[in-house]
């Protein structure tokens, strides 16, 4: 891999897939929306240019990159929080979109195209989560996530491109939304306020943004086309010792209020990647534990 295309590179993933492409020595194309006040998250350098082009423009692209590019990642996606995922006009256009951007990647003579799936597209399953895993999404996001990923599975072969789908599980780090709960607990305990949560008896699988773009780097050169790869760490604690791990780092005297809000009624209580075709096809490990990476986070969330 010489030259990459991203879409989505302001989010958490999309910078750290930059930071490690430029690592390698990748030349990267990073598109954005015109205008966008994230520009900044995307990392400086002369490896990296940025391309402004609305998710309604893809179309465009062929004739403002003039060079040759070999893998696109499709990470731009509207909608992913609260009332958004159900809006079945903008969940339909996401569809199209990334339809939009495996024309663009062959277009650009790209032989890869990977996307980014969610653990939406499983719906309601207790238990360690592959490609073998039927997928039942109980939401218009993850129908959508389904929709993308299957289409643009067709549509790569018939254009002779590969095709990487991954369903992305819980993330954390620097530049995430506001929204996660990871990012609004350290949001408030860094304001001396206490969180309200659940009892936090979930099983859960946490992977640190810079672990998931090296997945995503590795994927892009080494991933077996067709395949659908699940990234997380591959194992799990309970939801409530993440969240002490992240008060302590912070002020262990911080007051958590764990137990404060019910279960909702499709609460998950067990949820894990099962990464070992991830670890066999590309060699992936995981570099952090989630102890080092919540300081990363906690650090940048306080020098913002």
């Amino acid at each position: 891999m010489k030259r990459a295309i991203i879409t989505g590179p302001t989010g958490a993933i999309g910078n750290a897939l930059i930071n490690v492409l430029i690592e390698n020595g990748v030349e990267v194309i990073a598109v954005c929306r015109a205008n966008s006040k994230r520009v900044a998250n995307i990392p400086n350098s002369k490896l990296v240019r940025v391309v402004e082009c609305d998710l309604c423009n893809l179309s465009m692209l062929p004739s403002l990159i003039e060079e040759k590019q070999d893998v696109f990642y499709h990470f731009a996606w509207d909608g992913t929080f609260g009332n958004a995922r159900n809006n079945v006009e903008g969940q339909i256009r996401n569809i199209q979109y990334s339809l939009d951007a495996v024309e663009v990647a062959s277009k650009l003579g790209c032989d890869t195209f990977v996307g980014a799936g969610s653990q939406a597209e499983y719906g309601r399953f207790e238990g360690k989560l592959n490609e073998q895993v039927p997928t039942f999404p109980d939401n218009g996001y993850g129908i959508a996530k389904l929709c993308a990923g299957q289409l643009s599975r067709i549509r790569c072969s018939q254009l002779g491109m590969k095709h990487i789908w991954t369903r992305i599980l819980s993330i954390y780090g620097p530049y995430d939304s506001e929204n996660t709960m990871i990012m609004s607990t350290i949001k408030k305990l860094l304001n001396g306020e206490k969180p309200s949560l659940t009892k936090g008896e979930q099983l859960w699988d946490y992977l640190f943004s810079a672990d998931v773009g090296k997945a995503m780097y590795l994927l892009g050169d080494k991933g077996v086309s067709g395949k659908v790869y699940c990234l997380g760490s591959g194992e799990t604690k309970k939801l409530a010792d993440y969240v002490k791990i992240l008060r302590d780092a912070i002020d262990p005297n911080l007051e958590l209020g764990i137990g404060d809000l019910p279960y909702n009624d499709k609460q998950v209580m067990h949820l894990c990647a099962d990464i070992s075709d991830l670890r066999n096809d590309t060699g992936f490990e995981a570099s952090f534990s989630f102890e080092e990476g919540i300081r990363i986070t906690i650090d940048w969330c306080r020098g913002k």
